[in-house]
Parts: structure tokens; C-alpha cells; sequence
């Protein structure tokens, strides 16, 4: 199994090796490679399973750094982020050649983005290259929080896991394009429309891709657990007590269901909370010894929206 600790010399070693490693973010913990180094690009999709078609991030910790990476940066892109970097938010801008076609799956946009996390952060600013890295976790199933997540789904395929504790944000990095003359966001994430369109003003919205997608995080069906899973209103759950049903839920429990079956997003209903716990407690309820999960969609608005998308994407609808 892999070593899990805080040295980031080791990780620093094992990266310019062209081996991987289990990073945290302020999102999800990531499965990193050096991002210009095509083995150990092709040793991320490999570990993953995850298929070449889908577009990988990269992660460095400075503009500088990114401006070594994309051949243009547009204003609207250098305002959001000198606003909310480092932080949840992912730029799709026009590469440059030194990034391997293999990191942007032939599309000539790259996905870049400098992580809130001060471990990671630390470790970028002793490489001499960016990290690609998606989440770390085998391809579809549910993204990790913390670094005993990682152990259990990659901990036999990679050499280190360094351990930067609970994640602060919970979901994937919100994505945003400029090639239109309105940006787009490809994948609603840990920054909400709100908080861009307070920057840039209004943004259009992309819905997923089933076989081409033109970022990372646009398929159809992701973040699932292996149990059955299905998205219900409230008032149609199954009723009264089924130990063979485990439930995602807002805030409140249901009545006439033993709680050990149930979890809560947030009893107080706070959004921030909401998200940290998301991908926590599926993972949870996907050990109980249950035959199937049922959730319910949260308010759909600021970060509520981004869950609700990882709940469609689990549910496949």
C-alpha cells in the first residue's frame, strides 16, 4: 500500500521520477503526474481508468507559471483570476505546444488552475513543472476527501499519499471558458455562478457531454457509488423502516428510518457544509449494508448547484 504523510521532498522525488502521487487540494485530493511528461501522463489515465478522451487539469502555483502554459489570457480569465486564485476555479484557455497533446485529449484548450491548499502549494513551488492531476479515484466512482480515500481506491498503485487532512471545499473546481464572446462554464464546482458573475458578469452554462467532452468533468454519468443509486423527492422515499435502503438527505431525517441509514448534507442547512460532506457520506452509505441508496436534491442555488450536478451525474439522469 502506498506511504501516507506531510513530506514534501518525497513527493517532490517520487514526481520527477515520473511516478504519481495522491495530492490534497481544497476541492478533492488529486492523482498528480508531471503534466509535461507523457508517461507519466499515460500512468494517470492507466491508474484511473479513466479513458483518453477526457481532458485532465493541470496545476501549478503561480500566474507566471500558467503563462508558460496557454498562449493567451483573456481579461475577463485574468480578472477571475486575480480574484479567486488560488481557490476552486479551473480557466480552459488556448495551449501552448510544450503541453502534451495527451493532457487536453487533442483539444487545443488547456485546463489550468492553482489550488487553495498549502501543502500542495508548497510542493508546486519546488518542481520545475506543473501537475496534471484529477481526482484520485478509479474513473466514475466517487471522488476522495481525505487521504485514507485515496489509500483505499489507489493505495496498491501508487508509491505516496501526501495527507493534507479533510478537504475544506468538497466538490470539483468550477470551469470556465472564454471562446465565445459570453465565458462559459463547462462544470458548475466549488466557486459559485454567483460569485463569477460578481467578477465578469453574466456567463453562459454547458450541459455534459456523453462521449466528447470539451473539459474535465463533463461526463454524463460520474461520481457514482457502486450501489444502485436514485434521485427522489422527498415525499416518494421508500417508507417506514428499510434497513435495505441508505439516504442522502438535505437536512432533516426522515421519520420511521433508523438514522444509522441516513445522512445529512447539513442539519443547518448551510450550503459550505453541504458540499464538504457530499462525497464523505456517499461513500458511507455505499459500505452500509444496504441494496440501494436513495437521495434528494438540495436548493439549487450558489454551491447547491454543483450538488445537485454531482448527484445527476451519480444517478446517471
Amino acid at each position: 500500500m502506498a506511504e501516507i504523510g506531510t513530506d514534501i521532498k518525497r513527493a517532490k522525488e517520487i514526481l520527477e521520477e515520473g511516478f504519481l502521487v495522491g495530492i490534497p487540494t481544497e476541492t478533492v485530493y488529486g492523482l498528480a503526474g508531471n503534466a509535461l511528461n507523457e508517461k507519466a501522463v499515460l500512468s494517470i489515465f492507466e491508474t484511473k481508468n479513466r479513458p483518453a478522451f477526457d481532458p485532465l487539469i493541470i496545476h501549478t502555483d503561480s500566474l507566471e507559471k500558467i503563462g508558460d502554459l496557454v498562449s493567451f489570457l483573456p481579461e475577463k480569465a485574468l480578472l477571475l483570476a486575480r480574484r479567486y486564485w488560488p481557490g476552486p476555479l479551473t480557466l480552459l484557455l488556448p495551449k501552448k505546444t510544450i503541453v502534451p497533446d495527451l493532457v487536453t485529449s487533442g483539444l487545443n484548450t488547456v485546463a489550468v488552475r492553482i489550488p487553495d491548499h498549502p501543502l500542495t502549494l508548497s510542493l508546486l513551488a519546488t518542481l520545475d513543472f506543473p501537475l496534471a492531476a484529477p481526482s484520485a479515484n478509479p474513473f466514475g466512482y466517487i471522488s476522495p476527501t481525505c487521504a485514507s480515500h485515496v489509500q483505499q481506491q489507489l493505495g496498491d498503485k501508487i508509491p505516496y499519499i501526501l495527507d493534507g487532512g479533510l478537504c475544506t471545499v468538497g466538490v470539483e473546481s468550477t470551469i470556465i471558458g472564454f471562446s465565445e464572446d459570453i465565458p462559459t462554464v463547462f462544470r458548475l464546482g466549488g466557486l459559485a455562478l454567483e460569485d463569477i458573475e460578481k467578477v465578469i458578469g453574466k456567463v453562459g452554462r454547458l450541459s455534459h457531454s456523453t462521449s466528447n467532452p470539451q473539459a474535465p468533468g463533463m461526463l454524463k454519468s460520474h461520481y457514482a457509488p457502486r450501489k444502485p443509486f436514485v434521485l427522489k423527492d422527498r415525499h416518494t422515499f421508500s417508507s417506514g423502516e428499510n434497513s435495505e435502503t441508505g439516504y442522502l438527505l438535505y437536512k432533516e431525517y426522515l421519520d420511521g428510518v433508523d438514522q444509522q441509514y441516513q445522512r445529512l448534507l447539513s442539519p443547518g442547512g448551510n450550503m459550505q457544509e453541504a458540499a464538504r460532506h457530499l462525497f464523505a457520506y456517499l461513500r458511507e452509505l455505499d459500505t452500509l449494508p444496504v441494496t440501494k441508496i436513495e437521495a434528494e436534491f438540495v436548493p439549487d442555488e450558489g454551491l447547491g448547484r454543483a450538488i445537485n450536478d454531482r448527484l445527476k451525474r451519480a444517478a446517471a439522469v
